[in-house]
């Protein structure tokens, strides 16, 4: 992996034609572009670039002669960012580039986008997909302050184990059920522990959040080859964020000795938008730092360029809306923050070690981070350590309190990259609310 290269799309004296973006607040400016997928009302699946309050179909784009940089034919159709992921990171770069070129102020672009139907419309009137055909999901445990919060939870009085500086520690989730935000999230049900010893069958009474980041492969790699630490980054296309649901009842009863299961894999959701590494350059910071008596990666987990700037620093916040809050009119009330730089393992870290054993992996793979808490009390990334196991629920407006989500909450995700001398970007929102278990999910 090579020092972050910073271009002219990074710069923060360049603004948009379409007003929105040049918005201090808004999630996606100039500098950010990230891509989705949009599906029409005859089902049609096509590209899109999220421009302050708007999309921007790059399907529609190009067929108007505005993009040359890319083949059209990777801008619509059922594998959705597949075809464009897969492509070379120059291509994706290129692309960037042109886009950032057409809706530029001053563009001579403008008035044949505004003039065209249906090629820029306000992203609360699109429909959003997944954006990509997820052919596997790998959900990393690199958050050590989770781990050790969450260990000492399930086994009290313990502490994390000897492998945990060695590995990056991970296990293989459901795809199939993985939904963009706005996704309502069926409560499960499965087998709950009790005090005779004798399990029951029945809805979960401790479902949970818990706050990650997502990444998409962008090149496959080739099964029984490696990816060499320093070019795993490489294969690394975007980011997003991922709340990875979690029945802690059925968890701590299924969990041991092969891991979770049926807890983990009734839903997930992500941001719909892929923001890509290329935005992200200007926010990337040093690995996390390693305290003197912890071991140093192995050779093949080792990078001295990643060690440099393989982490990145997204504020990361958690909001929650009850039934009640809606009924009154309140707003979202945010619980919890943190920041990304407190993961353990770098993406490429996590990447280059899912491949070492030969296991390759797919473009549209989607890979989370796990739970990233961070050191402090105000920075746990769950309920399960926020509210320490349901002993000390957290207080919300209107006199109520939760220790584990109940019907009818929304439980909503934000992450934003500030860091000054750039223009600020962030992911969009990663919202799901929770319904009964015998409401079908959507």
């Amino acid at each position: 992996m090579s020092a972050p290269r910073l271009d002219h799309t990074h710069d923060p004296g360049r603004n948009s034609w379409v007003q929105s973006a040049n918005d201090r607040a808004t999630d996606f400016p100039l500098q950010n572009l990230p891509f989705g997928v949009a599906r029409n009302e005859s089902g049609e699946l096509s590209v899109v670039v999220a421009i302050g309050r708007y999309a921007l179909d790059l399907g529609r784009t190009a067929a108007a002669g505005l993009l040359d940089t890319i083949d059209p034919a990777l801008l619509r159709g059922p594998d959705r960012l597949g075809g464009l992921l897969a492509r070379p990171t120059s291509d994706l770069t290129a692309l960037r580039h042109a886009l950032a070129g057409i809706l530029e102020r001053g563009s001579s672009a403008e008035a044949t986008i505004r003039g065209a139907e249906g090629m820029l419309r306000p992203i609360s009137s699109v429909d959003l997909v997944t954006p990509t055909q997820i052919g596997s999901f790998t959900d990393f445990f690199a958050g050590i302050y989770h781990a050790r919060a969450a260990t000492r939870v399930f086994n009290p009085g313990s502490d994390i184990g000897p492998n945990y500086r060695w590995v990056p520690i991970a296990y293989q989730s459901r795809a199939s059920t993985v939904r963009p935000s706005g996704a309502n999230v069926r409560r499960p049900a499965g087998q709950l522990p009790q005090p005779t010893g004798e399990p029951t069958f029945g809805p979960s009474a401790k479902l949970d959040f818990e706050l990650e980041l997502g990444f998409y492969v962008g090149r496959a790699t080739v099964i029984g080859e490696p990816v060499p630490i320093a070019q795993a980054a490489d294969h690394i296309a975007g980011f997003c964020l991922l709340n990875d649901w979690s029945a802690r009842d059925i968890q701590g009863w299924e969990m041991a000795p092969l891991g979770p299961f049926l807890s983990k894999s009734f839903s997930t959701t992500v941001s719909p938008w892929v923001v890509t590494t290329d935005a992200l350059r200007p926010f990337r910071v040093p690995a996390m730092e390693r305290a003197d008596h912890e071991p140093q990666p192995l050779p093949y987990l080792h990078d001295d360029a990643d060690q440099a700037s393989g982490g990145m620093t997204i504020d990361l916040a958690v909001s929650v809306r009850t039934a009640a809050m809606r009924e009154r009119g309140d707003d979202r009330t945010v619980i919890l923050r943190s920041n990304a730089r407190h993961l353990y393992w770098t993406p490429a870290q996590m990447l280059a070690h899912h491949t070492s054993g030969g296991c390759d992996l797919q473009t549209g793979d989607l890979l989370g981070s796990g739970t990233i808490s961070g050191p402090s009390p105000e920075e746990l990334a769950s309920l399960l350590e926020l509210a320490q196991d349901g002993r000390t629920p957290v207080a919300l407006p209107g006199g109520e309190t939760r220790s584990w989500l109940q019907d009818g909450d929304e439980v909503i995700f934000t992450g934003r990259c500030v860091r000054e001398g750039f223009v600020s970007i962030g992911f969009g929102e990663c919202a799901g609310t929770v319904v009964p278990t015998d409401e079908k999910a959507r």
